[in-house]
């Protein structure tokens, strides 16, 4: 199982991204994903998941309410739509599967994570 993230670059406070993790060697739906992030200087955030059960979500406080997380298995792909992007929600973006299947925001729990995409918000 391998991942691609895409999506991120470089948007004003208050501007929106959508992020791709696309899957090959394995079918997503499978799976529980998280989407992850890490700033510099800062430890590993979980942000998102969706499980692979019931497509349930949940999502880490300080993303509640702005980001959306989602999942197109025709495409074998899982998004995250992010608006009202502020400049603390500049990191590098992930997307890895839990180890347990469980839709839980805990980062040390997700294995296979793709190389990430840069996400920077700025005036």
């Amino acid at each position: 199982l391998q991942f691609v993230e895409s999506g991120g670059g470089l948007v004003q406070p208050g501007g929106s991204l959508r992020l791709s993790c696309a899957a090959s060697g394995a079918t997503l739906d499978d799976y529980t994903v998280g989407w992850l992030r890490q700033a510099p200087g800062k430890e590993r955030e979980a942000v998102s998941c969706i499980s692979n059960y019931d497509d349930s979500a949940d999502y880490a406080d300080s993303v509640k309410d702005r980001f959306t997380i989602s999942r197109d298995n025709a495409k074998n792909t899982v998004y995250l739509q992010m608006n009202s992007l502020k400049a603390d929600d500049t990191a590098v973006y992930y997307c890895a599967v839990h180890m347990y299947n469980l839709c839980v925001l805990i980062p040390g729990q997700y294995v296979h994570w793709g190389q990430g995409t840069q996400v920077t918000v700025s005036s």
